[in-house]
This record gives structure tokens, sequence and C-alpha cells, in this order.
């Protein structure tokens, strides 16, 4: 199977605040995301465009992390005043939303459909395990209270539901197989991007297990604490969905 060249989904940052703010909160009439605003009217000030913008943030998150994303550090890394990037970026909020979809530009997608849709789902998932693991901040994706609405995800998720459609499965199926296998690859990823035990560290768990094996027998048995085998675990699992899945599709026709 060919994977799409990445280069070919260019990456898409989005439509951004039409005013600035010295504040950077945006008014309680404001569109809730970035992807729903109109882009500024340029101003006679340092070159600043939202691709640089989304560039910036993206090695700022990938070498200090997201608790170190700040719209005043964001700045200097970039040259300019707070009230400049203001100017062009609402809130905390919508850098990470550029910044997002940005990194989905980095997901291949299977070339046609030369695999079967369980073939064309283990590539596309694996692709996009890969590219969340070098971005190891999107760990935190999860935990924001808003969709991702931008262009490279939404192309990345119209491949994922429209594999599925060609598949078999139907109406709430789709939403259903999609949201399972999607939760898959991000759970996977947040847990290996977060849990960052050493070797020492795993074995003085185990330690501490083995010492109450009467109350958690399985856990020791199956060494618990000293399971790393990401990858592994991750393709192997994959499995099991995909076999469940296949199962769900002979079973409804």
């Amino acid at each position: 199977m060919r994977l799409a060249p990445t280069k070919s989904r260019e990456r898409a940052v989005g439509v951004i605040v039409s005013k600035p703010r010295s504040s950077g909160r945006a008014s309680s009439g404001a569109a809730q995301s970035v992807w729903l605003r109109r882009s500024p009217t340029p101003r006679n000030e340092p070159p600043l465009s939202r691709e640089r913008i989304t560039e910036a943030a993206i090695a700022l998150l990938d070498e200090e992390g997201m608790e170190r994303l700040t719209m005043r550090h964001l700045a200097e890394r970039l040259g300019v005043g707070a009230t400049t990037l203001y100017w062009h970026i609402d809130t905390k909020d919508d850098v990470i939303d550029l910044a997002i979809d940005a990194i989905f530009a980095e997901a291949p997608l299977p070339e046609g459909d030369t695999g079967s849709w369980q073939e064309n789902v283990v590539a596309l998932l694996s692709g996009c395990r890969a590219m969340l693991l070098r971005h190891p901040w999107s760990a935190a994706l999860p935990l924001r209270r808003r969709p991702s609405i931008g262009p490279n995800f939404l192309t990345w998720l119209e491949f994922l539901q429209a594999t599925l459609a060609r598949a078999g499965f139907e109406g709430r199926q789709v939403q259903a197989a999609c949201w399972v296998l999607y939760n898959h690859v991000q759970g996977s990823t947040a847990s290996q991007s977060s849990l960052r035990w050493s070797g020492t560290e795993r074995a003085a768990a185990q330690e501490q297990l083995r010492m109450q094996q009467d109350s958690y027998p399985t856990l020791v048995a199956y060494e618990y604490m000293l399971d790393d085998a990401w990858d592994e675990n991750f393709d192997l699992g994959l499995k099991y969905i995909l076999d469940g899945l296949q199962a769900q599709i002979a079973a409804s026709h």
C-alpha cells in the first residue's frame, strides 16, 4: 500500500480574528472557533502571517510543551509585541486550534483503494500515531473543550469515515466505529507521551505490586508495571478492534 505524500496537503491554518484586543479574550458574541472567523485586515506592522505564527507555535510546543505556551512567550519568539500578535490571533485556544490542524497535514493518507478497508485503516491510524508522537504536546488534545474543525483534520477524518462507509457500515455504525478507532490512536499516544517512568521506577513499582500479590495476583502475573511495549500493544489492540468491526459487518448483512 502506498501512502500519499504529506506535501500534498499543505499546512492550512485557517481564518482568524477581525480586530485587535489587548486582553486576549474573545468577546461574548465572538465565534468559538478560529475556523469560523474572518482574517484581519493587514496593517503596517512587522510581517506576520498565520503560517508564521503557527510554525512558531508548533516549534515552541515541541521544544517546551503545552504549559509554556502563552501569548506573550509566543510573541517573544516571533520578535513582535503581544499587541501585534493579538491583532492576528484572539486567544491561546486559537493558537492551539491552528497548531493541531497543521500537524494533521503530516499524517499521510493511504493512496487510492489499493488494499482492504482494514489495511487502509491500519495505515491511516499508524501514520496518525507516528505524527502525534512527534509532537508529544498533542497528548493534551482530549482535554480540550471544543472539537477540531480545521481542513487538515477534517480531511483525515473524512478519509476514515469514508473507508468505514465503503466497508459496509451504515448510519450510526459509521460514527461509533470511527470514534472507537480514533480513541484508540488518541488514547494510546496520550498514555505513551505522558508516562515517563525510568526502568528503575518501573521495577520498583512492580516490586511493590509483588509484595501485595494477594490483592493483585493478575497484575503481578502479567507484570503490569514493567510493560512498555507501546508499538506491539497498539498494533494488537487495533487488530482486536478491526476483527470486532469486521464481525459486526458480517452480522448485519
